[in-house]
């Protein structure tokens, strides 16, 4: 069962591969990399947060400096209360999975994340859970996104192995399947493993 503690925000555009979602909080986006869920009426479906934003609630107007008479940060928003409201922090999520009854699916659900879905932060033993097969990484190493798959593919890796019982050897047994996934492509592998080293 969900908490309305581990919420993160609501999907604002979804698609097959991936979901937006607008935090109900300014600057509290999930970490890079961490496995997030929405849940629809039958699916829930499993994404890796691979960006964030923080930017004014209206395209195409930037905010402006206003701490020139300011010490501290926290200050600006005090004297100006409505930065709170002006301003939003978004996130985007690769779908990875998703799980439908009892069984959870490494490949892509049938159909995208509903608006307005709730998005929640996974706890320890449901990344557990998911995190059992590989699979996942499959659609990661794959994918195209306007950052580094392989610093996704790492952080993804950090966050997922702190929840192991024995991180390290997770994070060995994830090498050996990316060495496999990733075949010639040694400096990709490479790029990869030096992110992941603990």
């Amino acid at each position: 069962m969900v908490e309305l503690k581990d919420r993160a925000g609501e999907v604002i555009e979804a698609g097959t591969t991936e979901f937006l979602t607008q935090c109900y909080e300014l600057y509290r986006s999930p970490s890079l990399g961490s496995l997030v869920k929405t849940v629809d009426e039958s699916i829930e479906q499993y994404g890796i947060v691979y960006n964030a934003t923080t930017a004014s609630i209206e395209p195409g107007r930037r905010p402006i400096a206003r701490g020139k008479d300011e010490t501290r940060e926290e200050d600006i928003y005090n004297s100006s209360p409505q930065l709170l409201k002006l301003l939003r922090t978004e996130f985007n999520a690769l779908v990875v999975g998703f799980r439908e009854g009892e069984k959870i699916y490494h490949y892509l659900p049938p159909r995208p994340a509903r608006i307005h879905s709730f998005v929640y932060l996974c706890q320890p033993e449901e990344i557990k859970e998911f995190s059992r097969s590989f699979d996942f990484l499959n659609i990661l190493v794959g994918s195209s996104l306007p950052v580094s798959i392989e610093e996704i593919v790492a952080a993804s890796l950090r966050q997922i192995s702190l929840v192991q019982d024995e991180p390290h050897s997770y994070l060995v047994a994830a090498g050996k399947e990316l060495a496999v996934l990733l075949g010639g492509e040694f400096n990709r592998l490479k790029s990869i493993i030096s992110k992941i080293k603990s």
